[in-house]
């Protein structure tokens, strides 16, 4: 008799020790992920975005234009870093440049392949605008995307002001020849950016 009591007592508690593991392991797994509803790309967001994420594959909304980054250079000088986005535009070889020194610089650059002027003179006239000389460097490259460039690299730059946000630049990337583009300051806010994918 004493025996069949052991055993009773004996399953009891092996039966509450394992009643008592399974409701441990059931409170220790963690809650199933909620799925994320998928969101419009071209909802309105209530935001521009921040021009210093901008990467390949992003949609800019100018108001009147739309376009996509096609490809991104990060360039690194000295402690200092700026990103160049080239977009996709008919025609037309286009890109943005955002820097910060210390505030947020957003200029729209058109390339001008037609300009046989060179970097050197103090100033420097372009279709009546006369710039002046600001800056010249080194800099080092990454290239995202699509840019015509190897995946890194080096450039030369300079660059020219003119009154009323008007800018002239030069690079050289690779020790190829110098380019030319002319530019003009972007407002922070004034397009919206949407994240690629």
């Amino acid at each position: 008799m004493i025996g069949i009591i052991v055993i009773i007592v004996v399953v009891a508690i092996a039966a509450v020790v394992y009643l008592l593991g399974r409701s441990r392991g059931a409170a220790a797994k963690p809650p199933a992920p909620v799925p994320k509803t998928p969101r419009d790309p071209f909802a309105e967001q209530g935001t521009e975005g921040d021009p210093r994420t901008i990467k390949a594959g992003d949609m800019l909304d100018f108001g009147i234009e739309r376009t996509w980054v096609r490809g991104s250079l990060r360039l690194s000088e000295g402690g200092w870093d700026w990103a160049e986005h080239f977009m996709e535009v008919e025609g037309e070889r286009r890109w943005l440049s955002v820097e910060e020194d210390p505030d947020v610089q957003i200029v729209m650059w058109t390339g001008r392949p037609d300009l046989s002027l060179v970097p050197g003179p103090k100033t420097l006239e372009v279709e009546g605008v006369r710039y002046r000389f600001v800056e010249r460097g080194t800099a080092s490259y990454r290239s995202e995307g699509t840019t015509g460039l190897r995946e890194s690299g080096g450039m030369d730059y300079a660059d020219y002001e003119a009154p009323g946000g008007r800018h002239l630049a030069f690079e050289r990337f690779d020790h190829g020849g110098w380019e030319a583009s002319l530019g003009t300051d972007v407002a922070l806010g004034s397009f919206t950016i949407y994240p690629g994918g």
